[in-house]
């Protein structure tokens, strides 16, 4: 099977495991009633595959018994397969085209707005002075809006108050200023509040979204992101990167398969698809917490916008 991947158990000669035909349904229908926590979706009970198709399935398992033939490409192993290396200088605006949508960012940071204002009215050292440092404290509680709020949160309430600039939440105008702002912190060490009141309980909630299954697939973020589950391992041809090492420090991120950048709510919303969940309103209380959470993974490594992932 190509390309495999070492989430999940190796199944290239199961049917010499002597395992019932009811077992292997049951695993495929639902494996909760076996397995609680497993990862393993519940095919069946989610309506994924019909009871006639997860006897094709079972059948094809049976049929899989070795001795395998020896692998001769070590890039067919999930275990043996060589791991991404980069794309290259993610600053260099010839190798990432999102370094280009800082230029948008700062044309809007000089024209006025509705209200008469411009961003330059109020913050007179530019850009890159001026914002010096802010985006290392985001997410953070906003006491104003009792709530936390990303960069990109904050931006949709912040322009119309002021400019009178409609700064939607995944607009094009939203993404090249949340660029242009954190690019004046690059270098600089994430330092998100986690010890404040307000902190710790939006961490607490947090973390209890990244470990909530969710979905027809009944996974959670924790699924693929920690280390005694998913992280480090390839789920196909992709290799799922692990949450303690930091996930949040280069966002936006310039997706090459995709030819655009993309705000960390839009990464939420493109996880949560394959699960079949339904997603949030970008703007959610619920994704500003659960990005809180991953960054705090970041505090104290530097901050490298935008980043460049395929």
């Amino acid at each position: 099977m190509w390309p495999a991947g070492g989430v999940g158990p190796d199944l290239s000669t199961i049917g010499d495991r002597g395992l019932s035909d009811q077992y292997l349904y049951q695993q495929i229908y639902d494996p909760r009633l076996i397995f609680p926590n497993t990862t393993m979706p519940p095919w069946g009970g989610a309506g994924v595959f019909t009871p006639e198709e997860i006897a094709h399935l079972v059948a094809f398992l049976q049929s899989l018994k070795g001795p395998l033939p020896p692998e001769k490409d070590p890039e067919r192993s999930p275990f043996t397969r060589s791991k991404p290396v980069g794309f290259g200088d993610n600053l260099d605006p010839t190798n990432n085209p999102a370094v280009l949508l800082a230029d948008d960012g700062e044309a809007l940071w000089s024209a006025k707005g509705p209200a008469g204002r411009a961003c330059a009215d109020c913050h007179r050292e530019g850009p890159a002075g001026a914002m010096k440092g802010v985006a290392t404290r985001y997410p953070t509680y906003v006491s104003a809006y009792r709530r936390v709020m990303s960069l990109e949160d904050f931006l949709t309430v912040h322009g119309p108050e002021t400019t009178g600039h409609r700064l939607s939440a995944q607009s094009a105008d939203n993404l090249a200023l949340t660029i242009l702002i954190k690019m004046a912190s690059n270098g600089l060490p994430v330092q998100v509040d986690v010890t404040s009141a307000q902190a710790r309980a939006a961490l607490a909630r947090g973390r209890a979204s990244f470990e909530k299954r969710v979905g027809q697939r009944n996974h959670a973020c924790a699924d693929c992101h920690t280390p005694d589950k998913g992280a480090n391992k390839f789920l196909g041809g992709r290799l799922l990167v692990d949450v303690s090492a930091g996930l949040t420090r280069h966002f936006p991120t310039w997706r090459t398969d995709r030819g655009e950048a993309w705000d960390m709510r839009k990464r939420f919303q493109w996880c949560m698809t394959p699960l079949g969940t339904n997603m949030l309103a970008a703007d959610a209380v619920e994704y500003a917490e659960l990005e809180l959470y991953l960054t705090s993974f970041d505090n104290g490594r530097p901050m490298n916008v935008p980043g460049i992932r395929h």
